[in-house]
């Protein structure tokens, strides 16, 4: 029994090695180009790039890996099959549920991997991701200059060359705006040629210009706008140099980003699901007692016909329809207009004073919510593991059909079922359409009693795939109903 465990061991590592970086690779293809915009011309070194996608990664296991479970599991027990193994497993008195003995304790270690995965390595990740992937969506596109383009990156200049040599730093007909003094295009420089290149230490760039001459508005004498004074001074070579340091990427502390929700484990997690939950009861204690207080003539009564006052007024409007009035014949007609105004601008003002308060209320419970989803979550990664295996290893023992073909086409309509439902529900749940337990562990209810059946199914050789026997079902039905 040790050399069969050993051998179902190596059958079935191999493949969920190869599936597990193979869906990570497709997931990092993907968040590559959603994010190529943010990436791409802003002179990020190579390590800045590593590490992002690193941490990218580390944040798509929770879809990598019950992917590559499932897939790796149905191509193992395909193989299996599609080689006639487990068919000599059984003439030998080996039964499928002895054979799936090792990769069940493994799946089952899988599984307590992944919630520990989830609960202290995913929040971390997440940190480093959001943190540095914030960082490099605010970074400055690098220093190109383009040929008749304005360019506008660097702060209070704009530059223009009407024309760049091979060499990339041979510059003709340029022109450089100088607004550092916030009054316009008061300052203007003009070159025929020039040459521009790095700094040593490529925090500057230094342009050398040649038969050039600087424009200067003089802006500092009296009625300046309609006279209109300004100096010129011409020049056979000027250097002007440009500080590069604000295209350099500047890091955020990551302090401001620890108390998402995303990136908190299950401790942190219980601690600001309570605190945000005391946080509403108390805002609500609050806006009632201070309700009252602001809106003191507001007073809850029964309007039902049965407990009007007999003492109303029915009054007509200009309009012909009836108002119907109450405590208001003591006063003149115009003091009554008067009343009923400021009565409506008082129900108004508490009308909208509640609708801001309930979206402020929705809010808080929106935050909660996201709080108890991200909770729930990291034991539904756990779980779903332990289920796809029981999906696909009895489906591979049916299907008895291994490599990449088949079984990679029924593991992904599995998990795009799976992941549709999911999603579905977590959205439904932040919306608060659905109660917080049923939308995130819909999707686990309903794959759960499918890898219960499959698994039946296959350790009591069940023909399922066989067409033989689903023709005779259904003649049977037919004969039945006639």
């Amino acid at each position: 029994m040790k050399k069969l465990y050993s051998y179902m061991l190596k059958q079935y590592l191999g493949p969920f090695v190869f599936t597990f970086f193979v869906a990570l690779f497709i997931l990092l293809l993907q968040f590559l180009w959603k994010y190529i915009d943010d990436l791409v011309g802003k002179g990020l070194e190579w390590y800045i790039i590593a590490k992002l996608m690193f941490y990218a990664s580390s944040t798509f296991v929770p879809l990598a890996l019950p992917l590559a479970i499932l897939l790796s599991s149905l191509m193992t027990f395909g193989n299996l099959g599609e080689q006639y193994e487990l068919v000599a497993m059984k003439a030998a008195g080996i039964s499928l549920r002895k054979a799936m003995k090792p990769l069940v304790i493994l799946s089952l270690f899988l599984s307590i991997a992944a919630f520990l995965f989830s609960n202290y390595v995913l929040p971390v990740a997440n940190l480093k991701f959001g943190s540095l992937l914030y960082d490099v969506r605010q970074q400055k596109l690098a220093f190109n200059l383009t040929e008749g383009i304005y360019y506008q990156g660097i702060d209070n200049y704009v530059i223009r060359a009407g024309r760049k040599d091979k060499d990339n730093k041979t510059i003709y007909d340029i022109t450089i705006y100088d607004h550092t003094d916030r009054m316009g295009n008061t300052i203007v420089t003009t070159a025929d040629k020039g040459f521009m290149e790095m700094s040593a230490d490529k925090k500057r760039i230094i342009f050398t210009l040649f038969d050039g001459i600087r424009y200067a508005d003089i802006t500092n004498v009296a009625n300046y706008r309609k006279t209109r004074p300004f100096e010129s001074t011409k020049f056979d070579k000027q250097i002007l140099t440009f500080d590069l340091t604000e295209f350099k990427l500047n890091r955020t502390n990551e302090e401001l980003f620890k108390s998402h929700y995303s990136m908190l484990n299950i401790e942190q997690l219980n601690v600001a699901i309570d605190s945000l939950n005391t946080k509403r009861n108390e805002a609500l204690e609050r806006y009632k007692i201070n309700f009252l207080k602001r809106y003191p003539t507001i007073q809850v009564k029964d309007t039902s016909k049965a407990n009007q006052s007999p003492a109303l007024i029915a009054m007509t409007d200009k309009d012909g329809d009836t108002l119907t009035l109450s405590l208001l014949s003591s006063y003149t007609l115009e003091d009554q207009d008067i009343i009923l105004e400021s009565a409506l601008k008082g129900a108004r003002a508490a009308k909208d004073n509640i609708i801001n308060y309930s979206k402020e209320i929705e809010s808080r419970e929106s935050n909660m919510i996201k709080h108890e989803v991200v909770w729930h979550q990291k034991f539904k990664l756990s779980l779903a593991c332990f289920i796809f295996f029981f999906i696909g290893a009895p489906l591979g023992a049916i299907i008895r059909k291994g490599g990449l073909g088949l079984p990679v086409v029924v593991s992904v309509l599995f998990f795009v079922l799976y992941h549709i439902i999911s999603i579905t529900g977590e959205k439904a749940v932040k919306t608060g359409d659905w109660n917080v337990n049923f939308g995130i562990w819909l999707s686990t209810l309903v794959i759960l009693p499918l890898g219960l059946f499959l698994t039946y199914k296959a350790t009591t050789d069940a023909q399922l795939m066989d067409t033989e026997s689903w023709q005779k079902f259904f003649k049977k039905l037919h004969f039945k109903k006639k």
